[in-house]
């Protein structure tokens, strides 16, 4: 079965909209096979979302492994900062621009391969990293995420107890400033400073 991380051509579309409330806004999001978490916000996201305090979010803002969008959307929708949306799935990607007009907001969408495409620097980059790549690539991204911050920038990330966000959270404060925010069912909602 192809990962989400992938690109399947051969994949059978079979797109339908969600409806979705996160901190009682609506949103719709249409989703499809071969994208992670096809039937609608998983928890882990939806944790994520709900914890960090949107009145802080300024500045530009990369939301890494965007998906089918709703992590930046909800930025775009609630701040006024510029928010950037990449991923490897190029599915991901065509669900996501769809899913900007859909709701009415203005990002910037591309492709990339963990930060191949990436020049400019971020105030924060948010994530639900894709932990099905294996230890190596997850810490690539986690840790390369350092080049791309600016001083002070913040990476915020959600990591189930069951996928090891405890490592995760002991190997960051090797790197970064790192304070768990929260846990909810399992996830740990963590915040990496670039310091």
């Amino acid at each position: 079965m192809a990962q989400y991380f992938e690109n399947d051509d051969t994949l059978k579309s079979e797109e339908t909209i969600k409806k979705v409330v996160i901190n009682n806004k609506n949103y719709n999001f249409t989703t499809d096979n071969g994208v992670f978490s096809k039937k609608g916000l998983d928890f882990g996201t939806r944790t994520l979302l709900e914890t960090i305090n949107i009145n802080e979010i300024h500045g530009k803002v990369l939301d890494f492994g965007c998906g089918y969008g709703p992590i930046g959307i909800y930025i775009a929708q609630n701040t006024d900062a510029e928010v950037h949306m990449i991923d490897i799935n190029r599915r991901s990607l065509e669900l996501a621009r769809k899913n900007v007009n859909l709701n009415h907001v203005n990002v910037k969408i591309f492709e990339s391969d963990i930060y191949q495409n990436i020049s400019e620097l971020y105030d924060y980059i948010i994530s639900n990293p894709p932990i099905r790549v294996g230890k190596e690539i997850l810490y690539k991204i986690l840790f390369e995420a350092k080049k791309h911050l600016n001083k002070n920038g913040q990476l915020w990330i959600v990591i189930n107890k069951n996928q090891g966000a405890k490592s995760v959270l002991k190997d960051l404060a090797e790197k970064y400033d790192v304070e768990l925010i929260t846990k909810n069912k399992g996830f740990y909602i963590i915040c990496a400073k670039n310091n």
